[in-house]
């Protein structure tokens, strides 16, 4: 599916499943680092690529970034995933592997219920 036709929260579930099946143990295309956080996923629109053919104010998750922070190089690092303000930018320096997955689990868990929320009451009023 072409990316101009995709949802946002058809890319937070995509994330999710990706997370939980373990898409962020390993970075295939650079198994000598770990893993980056939506940069390394496959809902990335620059994924494999690392010419980054596409700009990021293309991807739908900039919406979720902060506007001071969405002309960064790579603005999604700077999306808030918790009520500390902790970043995955934040996360690569001073977190875990382990702790930078449970935190954008959590983060994508409660974006997809608000998400699925304000689409329902949408619907019924």
């Amino acid at each position: 599916m072409s990316h101009k036709h995709r949802d946002i929260l058809e890319i937070l579930r995509f994330e999710l499943k990706f997370l939980e099946e373990g898409g962020y143990t390993h970075a295939p295309f650079a198994p000598w680092r770990a893993p980056y956080i939506f940069e390394d996923s496959p809902s990335c629109l620059n994924f494999t690529d690392s010419t980054r053919p596409h700009p990021c104010s293309e991807c739908l998750l900039t919406q979720l970034v902060p506007p001071e922070f969405r002309e960064k190089d790579v603005p999604c690092r700077f999306i808030p995933l918790n009520d500390k303000g902790q970043t995955v930018d934040s996360l690569y320096r001073t977190g875990t592997q382990k702790e930078i997955e449970e935190a954008l689990r959590n983060w994508l868990r409660r974006e997809i219920n608000r998400i699925e929320a304000e689409r329902t009451q949408g619907c019924s009023g």
